[in-house]
């Protein structure tokens, strides 16, 4: 689902954001990548994300080699991978639902297609009913489960989270982590970025360890234990 092979990554003029790094994540996968900041677990994202291409190696998402992606093909990639970030990146005039649906109108999908999606995934993040609210009146919580409802309505095979609770309180990040958890049950392999321990140790699933820009730890059923 998810190869680096051999992946380094340089930006000039000679800062090693990643160096000789090799991961396969298989399918239906739930997987953390952890490590304290600047090590290079945001350079990983933007490389899935084919934002950023890598100065050595192979990227390879769903069997599809995107190291050397073409910019007409980075968004039928990016149908397939749904991103979520630490600061929701929700438009603030716009409604729940209108933020979700802009997410479909920028690929042309119809009104119809729209009005029939978006119910089931608020449904899957438990916010039926809040379609009409705007960003403001929502609890950061909410405002990240809008965020994941975006995420999810191309019905991505993958979910990258990049420090999805950073923003929350305790029971929140909570939240937040069943329902990822969730969405892994239903088949999606869900890429989980953070550098918070409690989160990461309370999940029980595979750690991948990332400092001084290598990976130096990759445990089934893992710990993060830096």
């Amino acid at each position: 689902m998810i190869k680096f092979e051999n992946v380094t990554k340089i930006f000039k003029p000679n800062t090693v954001a990643l160096k000789d790094i090799n991961i396969h994540i298989k399918p239906k996968e739930f997987v953390s990548i952890v490590g304290q900041s600047g090590t290079g677990k945001t350079t990983m994202v933007r490389l899935m994300t084919a934002e950023i291409k890598p100065t050595k190696g192979r990227v390879i998402i769903g069997g599809w080699d995107i190291t050397d992606i073409r910019s007409s093909e980075i968004p039928t990639l990016r149908r397939q991978i749904g991103v979520v970030f630490q600061d929701f990146k929700l438009l603030p005039k716009k409604t729940v639902f209108e933020n979700i649906a802009f997410a479909l109108q920028v690929c042309s999908v119809g009104s119809k297609r729209i009005k029939d999606v978006i119910p089931q995934v608020l449904k899957i993040v438990g916010l039926e009913g809040k379609e009409n609210r705007y960003p403001r009146n929502l609890s950061g919580g909410e405002q990240q489960r809008v965020a994941i409802a975006r995420a999810l309505v191309h019905r991505p095979k993958i979910l990258l989270a990049d420090e999805p609770t950073g923003n929350l309180d305790t029971v929140n990040t909570r939240e937040i982590v069943d329902l990822l958890l969730k969405i892994n049950e239903f088949g999606t392999t869900v890429v989980l970025v953070s550098h918070n321990k409690d989160v990461v140790n309370s999940i029980r699933k595979r750690v991948i360890t990332v400092e001084d820009s290598s990976i130096i730890s990759d445990q089934q059923k893992g710990r993060y234990i830096i």
